[in-house]
């Protein structure tokens, strides 16, 4: 079986104006922390509001909140739903006060409202982590009423779940000699029409070397682990020709129902499993960034080349998945210089645009 198309990269001879745009919005007014354990406890909801609503209107070229979600969703009919992909990969309990990064709610406040404001009904947003818990600090801190899911099996937010049906499954296409084993989708995705897509910039990972957009999707599917062969990017296990990264942003349940990503940077980790850090390429201190891009490799180049920068990655091939990405017709590949002014100089094919606020 061929590979499914994701994007189509011509459209009556010209490209779709959003591939390869990807929109940072950086505010050190963002934040205001001092290396508490409790990071979360140290964000600005009202800039990070701004923040979300500035980039989104960059992003689309819309003059107001409501005509850029009204761009990036131009067919919603109240009663969709809306599924939001957040990140707690660090958080197994409801109680958690872990220090090691993950998820933030201010950026999906700052979503909510905007949905809210081209009909959206509140009930139909649906924040998930299909794998891991959503702690009380978090779920306790939403401002709209959204529903929240995740995987334990309703303790903290109600049971993601998965059925295991052949409308729920990911194809893989690896190489002959790569075994791929069978992938399914959580409910909560599966029963809703649009995804928002909204990774950490995380670095070092021992097998797929960052975590970003396309491998946040392992708290999207049933069986992370045995996914991790496909990914594998250690000297011992890398090879050119394949990422199974590639074939889950690939897939229409996941790729083919994102309408945007969202990257929180805000605080950001060079490592998956720890606190947040200050970086160099943001004056020593925490990145206090939101990117965002409807082209799932560019905003993912951006945010690796930026770790990259900090040391964040270890193995030389971490963004091979992107590069086949590209090639795979799913966005703009590029490696460059975003810490680098003029901002935005560092592409030729990426339309970097850095904004302060």
């Amino acid at each position: 079986m061929e590979p499914r198309a994701y994007l189509p990269i011509v459209t009556n001879g010209t490209l779709p104006p959003f591939l390869g745009k990807v929109v940072h919005i950086h505010s050190t007014a963002a934040t205001h922390w001092s290396g508490e354990t409790s990071y979360w406890n140290h964000v600005d909801q009202a800039v990070v509001n701004n923040m979300v609503n500035l980039g989104l209107m960059t992003l689309t070229g819309a003059g107001t909140v409501g005509d850029a979600w009204r761009t990036l969703i131009p067919g919603y009919q109240v009663g969709q739903k809306v599924a939001i992909k957040v990140n707690f990969n660090n958080c197994t309990s409801c109680d958690s006060t872990s220090g090691n990064i993950d998820a933030l709610i201010e950026p999906v406040n700052a979503v909510a409202g905007g949905l809210l404001q081209i009909g959206v009904i509140a009930e139909d947003i649906c924040v998930y982590d299909a794998v891991r818990a959503l702690p009380w600090r978090f779920v306790n801190q939403d401002l709209h009423g959204v529903r929240f899911f995740d995987g334990r099996s309703g303790d903290c937010g109600a049971n993601a779940g998965f059925i295991q049906e052949p409308a729920s499954r990911i194809t893989f296409y690896p190489p002959p000699d790569v075994t791929a084993a069978p992938e399914y989708v959580t409910n909560v995705l599966m029963n809703a029409t649009y995804l928002i897509n909204m990774p950490i910039m995380k670095g070092y990972h021992s097998l797929a070397g960052v975590t970003l957009g396309f491998k946040h999707h392992f708290g999207t599917i049933n069986d992370c682990a045995s996914v991790h062969s496909l990914v594998d990017v250690k000297p011992t296990g890398y090879r050119s020709d394949y990422n199974g990264l590639v074939d889950l942003m690939r897939s229409p349940l996941i790729g083919g129902k994102t309408v945007v990503t969202i990257g929180d940077g805000l605080f950001a980790a060079k490592n998956w499993v720890q606190p947040p850090v200050i970086w160099t390429t943001f004056s020593n201190q925490v990145p206090n960034s939101l990117f965002f891009a409807r082209d799932p490799v560019a905003i993912d180049c951006v945010m690796h080349d930026l770790l990259l920068a900090e040391g964040a990655t270890r193995y030389e091939h971490a963004n091979n998945y992107l590069r086949l990405a590209g090639e795979a017709g799913l966005g703009v590949f590029e490696q460059g210089t975003p810490w680098q002014t003029p901002y935005g100089s560092g592409y030729q094919s990426i339309q970097y645009q850095r904004i302060e606020i």
